[in-house]
């Protein structure tokens, strides 16, 4: 299964626990997602990730498309697409629930009854085991958060997306480059490319100035450990936007006043 070496852990960590093989393909040279042009022709099953809420485009041809949909609440561009589509729920999300919890999406009525089987302890009816399973399911107080958080989805994706349009137009000649966005991308982080060399220097002086920052993802996927890694990526592109990535705060939280915050303590750092 071929996904983008830049992602959360868990895209990779998901294809392993099926015994499939992860085959790492690089990013775009402009954008953390899955080259298309990359992914080896012998590959049947494709998980592009819409990384930050960014689109990613699948490769043509007759593929398999799982999407690795967590971060993209509240885009723009309809369905994700592929046969079905991972969703998280994390409170850190545009919508979420009080704790952990996800969702699978999929068009396809036998992909949702497969789903809703594995996710039951592989029960295809009431105490009908057809195959194996687990408990994970989310419970109905989880379910309840969402439904309660649903109606202010828009408006959450609005307030996200106006608050990188700020940062956009302030950054738009430095010192920190955004990352290129359509118009209809969601947003859920707002990651700049500083300048070489100078990424530990400018989170440091926006801790200075009580202002959380983190980075996604410090090494590409190929590079854990646990795939027999040495810290040392085979994936270029999405080894120098690990070296150089930050996310500033862009939640609907904020108000204009946060985000001039953040904007001075960016172009005094930097």
């Amino acid at each position: 299964m071929a996904l983008p070496a830049l992602s959360f852990f868990a895209t990779a960590e998901s294809v392993q626990m099926i015994g499939a093989v992860p085959v790492f393909v690089d990013v775009l040279p402009d954008r953390p997602l899955l080259d298309p042009a990359q992914v080896p022709e012998d590959v049947e099953i494709v998980v592009p990730v819409h990384l930050f809420g960014m689109r990613a485009e699948a490769p043509p041809g007759r593929r398999i498309v799982v999407t690795d949909a967590a971060q993209c609440l509240g885009w723009g561009h309809g369905a994700p697409g592929g046969v079905t589509s991972a969703l998280s729920l994390y409170p850190t999300k545009t919508i979420g629930v009080a704790g952990d919890g996800g969702a699978v999406l999929t068009d396809d009525p036998e992909v949702a009854a497969l789903a809703r089987a594995i996710g039951s302890h592989g029960m295809s009816a009431p105490y009908v085991h057809a195959r194996w399973g687990r408990n994970s399911r989310l419970d109905a107080v989880q379910a309840a958060v969402v439904l309660g958080h649903l109606p202010e989805l828009a408006r959450r994706a609005a307030a996200r997306k106006a608050a990188a349009a700020v940062y956009d137009a302030a950054f738009q000649d430095g010192p920190v480059a955004p990352l290129p966005r359509h118009a209809d991308d969601g947003v859920h982080q707002y990651v700049v490319l500083c300048p070489p060399g100078r990424r530990e220097v400018i989170q440091a002086g926006l801790h200075r100035a009580g202002i959380d920052t983190a980075v996604y993802y410090p090494a590409p996927m190929d590079a854990q450990p646990v795939f027999g890694g040495d810290g040392r990526s085979a994936c270029p592109n999405a080894a120098a936007f690990c070296a150089r990535a930050l996310a500033l705060p862009a939640h609907e939280g904020l108000n204009h006043e946060d985000m001039a915050r953040v904007i001075t303590a960016v172009m005094e750092s930097a």
